[in-house]
């Protein structure tokens, strides 16, 4: 069941985000955009459709948030993947979008994904326009220097830093980096119908911590095939990470712990939440 409703939403999502970037002038750029943002496992997308669905807001009503957290993502992995941070020639198995073109197109894609979403954040299907401005306050909180642009400063900060980090140090820097725009995106329905976001912003706070560690074993131990990008990049750069302060077993056990602490963060919402569940779930069995 959670298969088939993700592969729903990767459908849906890919349509729609090919037709808003189709839109664009034609250039160069807007092929670059629509290559950077396609594919993907779109987790982001169907937490927002999922968090808008348990809320009584449809697909339909929800998709341009789920868009703008997705081409917001995208961003954020076209400007990672630049030879200024951590110089990346694959993504998604394909070549990254400054070797597919040039380093100046992907400072300009990422540039104009990232306006984008907040271009589709304002959309009138998605409700009252007291609600939207809150969904854009979130989204710019979520995505700025005090979310996941704070995380990736503190990533390369990190890089020359004179001792490995912390466990408590990794924590931050992830809640930043990876935890921010995965907390939005579970917000998300509730920021829209103006109900209580706390039971979600728990969900979501253990929710991203989990995808994290997921991410830092699958670093050590996944299919470089899979994961369509290079693995090991941690270990070969002498970067502490979950794994190197936990091990592997302990990763997996805390992994587990917080999906655990996820699925009951969603209580309030029953039978209603449990694709949401199954989410979080799959954030630790995934191979990429």
């Amino acid at each position: 069941m959670f298969d088939q409703r993700l592969k729903e939403v990767q459908d849906a999502v890919e349509t729609a985000m090919q037709a808003t970037i189709a839109a664009f002038p034609q250039s160069d750029l807007r092929d670059a955009m629509a290559y950077a943002a396609q594919g993907g496992k779109r987790l982001r997308a169907f937490l927002v459709l999922e968090s808008a669905r348990i809320h009584g807001l449809s697909d339909d009503q929800a998709m341009p948030a789920a868009l703008a957290i997705e081409a917001l993502h995208a961003y954020s992995l076209v400007h990672d993947d630049m030879p200024c941070m951590d110089d990346d020639d694959l993504r998604r198995g394909q070549p990254t979008v400054h070797r597919k073109w040039d380093e100046a197109t992907a400072v300009l894609v990422g540039d104009a994904l990232q306006t984008m979403a907040f271009e589709l954040c304002a959309e009138p299907v998605l409700g009252d326009a007291e609600h939207r401005i809150a969904l854009v306050k979130a989204l710019a909180e979520g995505s700025g220097a005090a979310g996941m642009v704070y995380g990736q400063a503190l990533d390369i900060a990190a890089e020359t830093a004179a001792a490995p980090l912390s466990l408590d140090d990794i924590i931050k820097l992830q809640a930043g980096k990876t935890g921010a725009l995965i907390s939005f995106a579970a917000q998300a329905g509730a920021i829209l119908a103006g109900a209580d976001r706390a039971p979600l912003a728990a969900y979501a706070k253990a929710l991203g911590l989990a995808f994290q560690i997921a991410d830092d074993i699958l670093d050590v131990e996944g299919s470089e095939e899979a994961a369509g990008k290079r693995l090991g990049k941690d270990a070969d750069a002498g970067k502490a990470t979950f794994v190197s302060h936990l091990g592997l077993a302990g990763a997996k056990a805390r992994a587990a712990e917080l999906v655990a602490e996820a699925v009951a963060a969603l209580e309030p919402y029953g039978p209603a939440a449990e694709p949401l569940r199954d989410a979080a779930r799959f954030v630790i069995a995934r191979d990429k």
